[in-house]
Order: C-alpha cells, then sequence, then structure tokens
C-alpha cells in the first residue's frame, strides 16, 4: 500500500537514485523499486536501502565530479 495516497496499486519497478554529495553528484541507474501506480511515490526495499548505502559509500570514496554506477553490476 502507497505510504503518500493509500492506494494499493503498487507495482515493481526500476528507478535512478541520485546523490548530492558535497561538490558531486553520484547517479545509481536500474535500482530496483516499488512504484505506486496512482501517485508515482517510489519505495525501496530494507536489502535495496541497504545496497544503496554501500554504494554510495564505495562511490564517495573514489569521488570525482560525477559517478554513475549500474545497480545491477554493482549490487
Amino acid at each position: 500500500m502507497c505510504m503518500f495516497c493509500k492506494c494499493d496499486t503498487v507495482k515493481e519497478s526500476t528507478t535512478t537514485h541520485v546523490v548530492n554529495y558535497k561538490n558531486s553528484i553520484i547517479v545509481i541507474k536500474n535500482v530496483p523499486c516499488e512504484e505506486c501506480e496512482q501517485c508515482g511515490e517510489k519505495y525501496y526495499t530494507d536489502e535495496v536501502a541497504e545496497q544503496l548505502e554501500k554504494m554510495v559509500n564505495l562511490a564517495k570514496q573514489m569521488m570525482q565530479e560525477i559517478a554513475v554506477l549500474d545497480y545491477s553490476k554493482v549490487a
């Protein structure tokens, strides 16, 4: 169920996760999520959120101005 509009029309999907870090941008594409078909809100499972945190921390260590990661290839 969607936490925003309270409807039951949530489907599996993918999205792009963007993090602004200092003067840099980290982009992680093809991130699995659940998406509300009514309002478009996206949700991550706990497992995906943990993987995103690891990926963002890895990108911060080798940071340049822009980092682009593909979730399906890194997770």
